[in-house]
């Protein structure tokens, strides 16, 4: 397997991708621009959002900084258009690990940020007029385990009695009410919150559209191959030389929104932000179904590693991720790959007939699998995501590794850098969560939760 990471050139076509926007190949000039004051590298959800964030950050009556944002594909290509189109966050499950490696209040951190996002993006998508599908209701985490649940609830005690308020949101739904309230097959327990759903793609391509029409150079297919100090400066300036095959590009700041692809232009993420591919799934019901129409989104965990999640959308189709049964075993199936190119075919099997096996009423509905796709999520190796300062590198930052997990915690989070960017704020400063911010002490950690997350010795919490 490759230690260098790049996005392949001919990744697969998922469903989200289906309604390209105008923007989806598009490069503001011709050329590409030979200096810049920023240069975001990627072109997803978290460099869109920085972008917005920073254009947002300058006082009124000041002149923008330039910023280009260099996309190696087409505009919103990686994870955040291959995921499973949840806006969920954490806030019993994870951040019970959290708290009890590093105390309530860098948990309880965690939860509301996260938590926070479910409703402030909604009120940015009305306040912006995003045609997104982006839709507030109810997750339903069903339990399939009863040891597991009994866990989930262990923690979820633990965590209020300490004082994690955004924790007590979450309400348990027993045994003898499960199936009935979910309508899941087997179902030993539920935990339910409120959550989103999203169309993220269409989300993306809105706010590049913005920040563009704002003057933001985006220069789609033009893959960064490295990183280095401009030696036409004094070191004082601490200008970048960003590489590219159609040239180079200098600026005062660089900012990584590369995820996955992160150690690749920063060796210093080596094995700390690593590709691990997912699969997902788009399931359709044909006209005339009689199946019951769901409106939460779902997380079907058997046990502590072995889950799947999904949501359901307005034409009553059914996106399904996970799979994890179909290719966990073989290490190079998932850990430390790159090519979204193919999807595993024990994959594609898995959801075939999945809603029928699952869901109550479904039995008969003639639901078929209509595309799987793949994507690649950074897995940051201790389980939190990469954001700031890189660790001794001037006017260098990063937004990365969220393990499946970014869409609760990028927008804002994109805000914090933004403030650091524009504002010269510390991390401290900005108000992110503690634990979400890189250093080198995280940088020279040993551990590896990702490998744990393998089914002989732990659990994952990652949703593509």
């Amino acid at each position: 397997m490759p230690s260098e990471h790049f996005p392949a050139s001919n990744g697969m076509l998922p469903y989200w991708r289906t309604e390209p926007h105008r923007l989806d190949n598009f490069r503001s000039t011709e050329a590409l621009p030979k200096e810049s004051d920023i240069v975001i590298v990627g072109a997803g959800y978290a460099g869109s959002s920085l972008a917005y964030h920073i254009l947002d950050q300058v006082p009124p009556g000041d002149k923008p900084p330039s910023i280009t944002i260099l996309e190696a594909r087409q505009a919103c290509s990686g994870a955040t258009a291959r995921n499973g189109g949840h806006m969920k966050p954490d806030i019993y499950n994870f951040v019970a690990t959290i708290e009890a490696e590093h105390g309530v209040e860098a948990a309880a951190e965690v939860a509301a940020f996260e938590a926070n996002h479910v409703h402030a993006i909604k009120d940015f998508v009305d306040k912006e007029k995003i045609d997104c599908d982006y839709t507030v209701t109810k997750a339903i985490d069903v339990q399939l385990s009863s040891d597991h649940f009994q866990k989930l609830k262990n923690g979820h005690v633990r965590l209020v009695s300490n004082g994690s308020e955004p924790t007590k949101q979450a309400r348990f739904v027993n045994a003898e009410n499960a199936e009935s309230f979910s309508s899941v097959k087997g179902a030993v327990g539920c935990v339910t919150y409120d959550a989103g759903s999203i169309w993220a793609y269409k989300f993306v391509l809105h706010i590049l559209e913005k920040v563009v029409s704002q003057g933001v150079n985006l220069q789609t297919h033009t893959p960064v191959s490295k990183i280095t100090k401009s030696t036409n400066n004094s070191p004082s300036s601490a200008k970048w030389a960003v590489q590219t095959a159609r040239g180079t590009i200098t600026a005062q700041k660089v900012i990584l929104a590369t995820n996955a692809y992160t150690s690749a232009l920063a060796p210093q993420y080596q094995n700390k932000i690593v590709p691990v591919r997912g699969t997902c799934c788009r399931i359709a019901v044909p006209p005339g179904s009689t199946a019951p129409r769901l409106t939460s989104t779902y997380t079907l965990r058997w046990n502590s590693w072995d889950y799947d999640y999904l949501i359901p959308r307005a034409d009553r189709s059914i996106v399904v991720g996970g799979a994890r049964t179909a290719f966990i075993d073989k290490l190079d199936n998932w850990y430390n790959v790159s090519d979204d190119s193919r999807v595993l075919e024990s994959a594609v099997r898995y959801f075939d007939g999945y809603m029928q096996r699952n869901f109550v009423g479904w039995e008969d509905s003639n639901a078929y699998t209509d595309r799987v796709w793949t994507g690649i999520m950074g897995y940051s190796s201790d389980g939190l995501p990469h954001i700031g300062s890189v660790p001794g590198q001037k006017d260098q930052y990063i937004l990365a590794g969220f393990t499946g997990h970014g869409m609760p915690q990028i927008f804002f989070a994109a805000e914090g850098i933004a403030k650091m960017v524009v504002g010269g704020m510390t991390f401290e400063e900005t108000g992110l969560p503690r634990l979400f911010k890189t250093s080198q002490s995280r940088l020279d950690k040993q551990e590896n939760k990702i490998l744990k997350s393998a089914p002989q010795s732990g659990s994952s919490q990652a949703k593509l």
